[in-house]
């Protein structure tokens, strides 16, 4: 059982929803059925819920595979919120063309799944010297 990650990929999923529903209200209300049609705000929320799409599923597999690997809960929760807050900043930052945000949130996203790949390599080369 994986329960931090499976709180986790709950929490960035209805993220996930919100982000598509975002993109779903400016197709419809600049009809627009296939990409951005031209309209800057539809290009940015493409791009946000896109960007979360690319970057969110190998954050995820990273924590289920470190949960499994016996970390302790607390970190892989830490890690879990970093991401889901790296997220959020990028989002925002988009949304509102705000560069600092926007960094920021990728600085969280990178560092929490730089963090997380070197946790698992550690724990996977622990597991085979000990």
């Amino acid at each position: 059982m994986l329960p931090i990650t499976a709180i986790s990929a709950s929490a960035l999923t209805l993220v996930y929803i919100k982000l598509a529903i975002n993109v779903i209200k400016l197709r419809s209300s600049n009809r627009v059925a296939l990409g951005s049609g031209g309209v800057d705000d539809l290009e940015k929320a493409i791009r946000v819920h896109g960007n979360f799409a690319e970057y969110v599923p190998l954050g995820l597999i990273l924590m289920g595979l470190l949960e499994e690997n016996g970390a302790s809960p607390w970190l892989v929760a830490i890690l879990g919120g970093t991401l889901l807050v790296g997220r959020l900043f990028h989002a925002q930052g988009i949304h509102g063309s705000e560069l600092k945000k926007r960094v920021l949130g990728m600085k969280f996203t990178f560092g929490t799944l730089a963090t997380l790949a070197i946790l698992n390599l550690a724990w996977v080369i622990q597991g085979y010297v000990a």
